[in-house]
């Protein structure tokens, strides 16, 4: 994991990257389509709204401030991808609560040998968080989306709905859930695995 934390941007390193890159008329990755431009320009206005909206729950934000021993969070994402957009703030918010927890986010085209150790039923899907002890041993995983948007991802790909369809239904569900679902898990991922 060692070479991975190496070549890692911080949380506003990679807001960074992403704003320069619109600049320039692209996004991250080595694919550069109007398509994924836009959704990169749709992902940024997103990040920036829930850097002023997102609220950690009492419970999560007690959790969190009780955590004794250090921990890297290990995310595997993309400019492009709006699930990353979504569930990326909220999870930089719950790290700036501890400073024994790091955020370290890498781009998953550039790092395809870690990607293709935690695909999603076969996919590439992200992002993906690895949760890494101080001796960057894994202790837990998670990605690439709430379970509940999960399932509802899963739904839409059965009846073979079009890309579209797919991210306006789980764009209206991140909407209503607010990033609640998202701290609840890891309200049980922290009991079970950091505390």
């Amino acid at each position: 994991m060692e070479k991975y934390l190496k070549k890692s941007y911080t949380y506003k390193e990679y807001i960074s990257l992403l704003e320069n890159l619109m600049l320039q008329g692209k996004t991250t990755g080595e694919t550069q389509t109007d398509e994924l431009i836009n959704y990169a320009n749709l992902n940024l206005a997103r990040i920036h709204r829930l850097e002023k909206t997102v609220e950690i729950t009492p419970e999560l934000k007690e959790l969190i401030l009780n955590i004794k021993h250090n921990y890297t969070w290990l995310v595997i994402t993309e400019g492009w991808c709006g699930d990353a957009a979504q569930n990326i703030t909220p999870l930089y918010f719950i790290t700036q609560l501890n400073p024994k927890i790091n955020l370290a986010l890498v781009l998953r085209d550039d790092n395809l040998d870690l990607m293709d150790k935690y695909l999603t039923n076969g996919g590439r899907s992200i992002p993906k968080l690895i949760c890494l002890d101080e001796n960057n041993k894994e202790i837990f995983n998670w990605g690439p989306r709430p379970i509940a948007a999960q399932k509802i991802v899963q739904e839409l790909m059965a009846n073979k709905a079009t890309l579209e369809e797919k991210s306006l239904t789980i764009q209206k569900w991140y909407n209503t859930d607010k990033t609640l679902s998202l701290q609840n898990e890891f309200v049980e991922l922290i009991k079970k695995h950091m505390i």
